[in-house]
Formats: C-alpha cells, structure tokens, sequence
C-alpha cells in the first residue's frame, strides 16, 4: 500500500511540474458559468427504508440545457437516487445523459446533500459536485475540469422539474 502511495504522490508530482504547477504561486479558484439545465421528473419511487436510509428513486424524463459553449437536452432514461438519512440530510446521486444540438452524448454523475434548514433560519443553499464523461473531442472539456453546480426547485415549471446551474472551476 505504502508503495502504491508512492507511486501516485510521485506521479502528480511530475504531472504538477511538467505543467509548471511548481514554479507558480497557488491561485485562488474562479468560478465561471458553464451552462444552466432545467430537468424534469417523474413520479418518485419509494422501496422504504433500507439499513442506510430511507430511498427515494426519481425518474429523470427529460429537459434542456444551455451555456455559452454547450446546448441540447436531457435524455430520458436517468434516475435521481435519494438517500435519506438519520441526520434528517438527503443524499442525492443523479446519473444521466445529455444529448448536444450537434448529437454529442455526455454521461453526467451529480452528488450532493440537501439538509433541512435549521429553525427559525432560512434553507441552507444546495451545492453538487457534478462529473461530466464527455466523448473525446468538441467537449472534452468538461472531462477535464472541476465543477460546482447549483440546485434549486425550477420556479417558471408546469411539472416538477429542477434548475441545475453548473460553474466550472479556473
């Protein structure tokens, strides 16, 4: 284990000087706007309560996207799988796909924790931690960035839906 240890800190070492990481000063991460998604649901799934929570599964049905390098829609066929647990906090983990207006298809895995607000306070932000595996080429980018995503119920929607804001990490 302890080679293998080794092994990984001496190649993100090399990785970090090949790129010149270690001749600069660390800079304060920068958020930019990447694209904003509007995601439908579907009538929720409840098995019950398991040994780690209570499940909720909810259909992903459809939806759009749009930024200013990246536009299409939210293929049908995705699940939002919901944990809630002891704390009163829900664990989220969607995983679906979107499909570009030039027929790119990007797998999407978003995580976050939604928490009930504390009394008396207003309801904490929610906050994910989205990973985007793009095909190579045109938006490969998205591959090989971190980003932030933001959560909320989506307010102009006729069905139940979210709005997903995505910033990407500089």
């Amino acid at each position: 284990m302890k080679a293998r240890t080794m092994a990984v800190a001496s190649a993100l070492g090399a990785a970090l000087v090949a790129g010149g990481a270690a001749a600069q000063a660390p800079q304060e991460p920068k958020l930019e706007f990447a694209f904003e998604e509007t995601v439908l649901l579907g009538q929720a799934v409840a098995p019950g309560d398991t040994a780690r929570g209570g499940r909720l599964i909810i259909p992903i049905t459809g939806g759009t996207f749009e930024g200013p390098e990246i536009r299409g829609e939210v293929v049908p066929g995705g699940w939002d799988w919901q944990l809630r647990r002891a704390d009163g906090c829900t664990d989220v983990k969607a995983d679906y796909f979107l499909k570009t207006d030039d027929g790119v298809v990007i797998n999407v895995v978003n995580t976050g924790v939604i928490c009930p607000p504390a009394a008396g306070q207003a309801p904490p932000p929610v906050r994910t931690h989205p990973v985007f595996e793009p095909p190579l080429g045109k938006y490969e980018w998205l591959g090989k960035s971190a980003f932030i995503g933001t959560l909320e119920m989506a307010p102009d929607s006729k069905v139940s839906a979210v709005r997903i804001r995505f910033y990407r990490l500089r």
